[in-house]
C-alpha cells in the first residue's frame, strides 16, 4: 500500500465579494483596509487542500502538512473555519498577505521552511497548491518552490490524481480548448498545482476541528516572521484598471465583417 506526506502551500487572501482598492505608501503597496476586510482561504489552494486529505483518507499512513504565509492574526481566523474542513498538521509563517509581493522571495522563504519539518519524508513528498493564487504566488510560486527542492516532475492545471496498483500516479492536466491531457509520473516527489479538482467543498465537522486546534493553537503562536528583502520586487505604482466601453449598434452584418472589424479593433489597441 502506497502512501504519501501530502504538504500544501496556501496563503490566505480577502473576501473577493468586497471591494479591494489598491493604495501607496512611502514602503510598498497595499490594499485600502485591508486588516479590516474577511479573508478567506486562497480559493485555489483550498481545492488542493481538499484533495489532499482526500488522497490521505484513501491511502492510510498518509499525513498533510499545511504550510501557510499569512499575517497571524489573519491566519487564525481563517483556521477557525478551515480546521473543520479537513485533517491536516499547520506549518505557519507570520508574512504579509496582499498580492505585492516577490513570488520568488515567498518560494524561497517556502522552501526553507518545508525542508525544516522534521518527520517528512521527502521520497514520498507530493507538494501541492492553487494553479492560479488569489494572494501572492501569481501562479508562479509554487513552481519555483518545486524547483528550490529539486522536484522535476511537475503539473500544472490538474482536475484529477489517481493511485495506480504499482504505486505511480495517473495526473488529469487541462489543456487549452477543455481538453485534458493524461501524464503518468513513477511516483513522489512531484508538484501538483491544482485548478479546481472534482471533490465538493467537505462539510464542517466539528471533531476534526478540534482535534486540529490543538496543533494549530501552538503552530501559530510559534509562527515565524518573516519580512521580505529590501530589494525585491519594487512597485512604482498602484491602481485598478480602467474600464473601456464602446459599443457600436449595426445591423444587418455577416459574421465574417463582424469577425474582421473585431480583428482590426484589437490590432489597433
Amino acid at each position: 500500500m502506497s502512501f504519501f506526506h501530502i504538504v500544501v502551500c496556501s496563503g490566505v487572501a480577502p473576501d473577493p465579494l468586497q471591494t479591494l482598492l489598491p493604495v501607496s505608501d512611502h514602503s510598498a503597496p497595499a490594499l485600502k483596509n485591508e486588516q479590516m476586510l474577511p479573508h478567506l482561504l486562497d480559493p485555489w489552494a483550498e481545492h488542493s487542500l481538499f484533495e489532499a486529505a482526500n488522497l490521505a483518507k484513501n491511502n492510510p499512513q498518509s499525513k498533510v502538512w499545511l504550510v501557510s504565509m499569512a499575517p497571524r492574526a489573519k491566519l487564525s481566523q481563517v483556521m477557525m473555519k478551515v480546521a473543520q474542513k479537513a485533517s491536516f498538521e499547520l506549518v505557519a509563517l507570520d508574512a504579509p498577505s496582499n498580492g505585492f509581493t516577490d513570488s520568488f522571495a515567498a518560494a524561497e522563504k517556502l522552501a526553507e521552511t518545508i525542508r525544516s519539518i522534521p518527520s517528512l519524508d521527502f521520497n514520498r513528498l507530493l507538494l501541492f497548491g492553487g494553479w492560479e493564487s488569489a494572494s501572492r504566488a501569481s501562479g508562479t510560486t509554487l513552481q519555483m518552490t518545486g524547483e528550490l527542492l529539486n522536484i522535476c516532475d511537475q503539473f500544472q492545471g490538474v482536475d484529477e490524481l489517481e493511485v495506480t496498483n504499482d504505486g505511480s500516479l495517473r495526473v488529469l492536466e487541462r489543456l487549452e480548448g477543455g481538453e485534458h491531457q493524461i501524464s503518468l509520473c513513477a511516483g513522489p516527489p512531484a508538484v501538483l498545482g491544482w485548478a479546481t479538482g472534482n471533490l465538493p467543498e467537505p462539510p464542517n465537522n466539528p471533531q476534526v476541528g478540534m482535534t486540529n486546534m490543538r496543533q494549530i493553537m501552538p503552530a501559530l503562536q510559534k509562527a515565524q516572521a518573516f519580512g521580505y528583502p529590501a530589494d525585491a520586487l519594487q512597485f512604482t505604482s498602484v491602481a485598478l484598471p480602467q474600464q473601456k466601453r464602446d459599443t457600436e449598434l449595426v445591423k444587418d452584418k455577416n459574421p465574417q465583417e463582424i469577425a474582421r472589424e473585431i480583428v482590426d479593433w484589437m490590432r489597433r489597441q
